[in-house]
């Protein structure tokens, strides 16, 4: 039993650090690049609701409540990160430097169900085997969490080195880092356009 809950946590962790399919890495740098580390709980807080809401479209799946076609999803996908990053650029552009951390909280966890159904079909096939689906979620779930926790804590401190080291103003920053991410995630919208 704690062997299945320390495979899922480590299939979570590397499922976040996947270089192959770097769209959460992406994602959760979009997300954290408007932050520094005197706000950093903030943006913990959005990995966490990220978290439940992945795992929540994970459960829905597994316990055939819902599914979803994932060609869509897949498109979906590097919309939610384009979506994230312009909406970073939108904020520097119109010097709007808190927007509510609510409605952040809501796009991300609205974000958040939309990455877990992309994995689902995956998580699905190696649950095939399970009894009790409960253990592989939340070892899952664990896993992600401690993954996204060091990408944003890695994004954090590459902003502090170019904002407080290299002393780049931290709106520039913000905007070539998301103007880079859209630029990145073009290809990926057109790959997977559905129609």
């Amino acid at each position: 039993m704690m062997n299945d809950f320390w495979f899922y946590i480590k299939l979570g962790f590397e499922h976040v650090l996947d270089l192959g399919a770097y769209d959460h890495i992406l994602f959760l740098t979009a997300l954290a690049v408007p932050f520094s580390f005197k706000n950093w709980k903030q943006v913990v807080i959005l990995a966490t609701i990220f978290t439940v809401a992945h795992c929540t479209s994970l459960a829905l799946s597994a316990y055939d409540v819902l599914k979803v076609d994932v060609g869509l999803i897949e498109f979906l996908i590097p919309v939610t990160i384009a979506l994230t990053a312009l909406f970073n650029i939108y904020r520097i552009l119109k010097n709007e430097g808190n927007t509510g951390i609510y409605f952040i909280g809501l796009a991300t966890a609205f974000f958040g169900l939309i990455h877990g159904f992309g994995f689902s079909n995956y998580f699905n096939m190696l649950m095939a085997e399970e009894e009790q689906k409960l253990t592989p979620l939340l070892g899952f779930a664990t896993g992600i969490e401690f993954s996204q926790v060091a990408i944003i804590m890695i994004v954090l401190l590459l902003a502090f080195v170019a904002q407080d080291v290299l002393r780049l103003k931290r709106n520039y920053f913000i905007l070539a880092v998301s103007i880079l991410i859209v630029l990145v995630t073009i290809p990926m919208l057109m790959d997977t356009f559905p129609f």
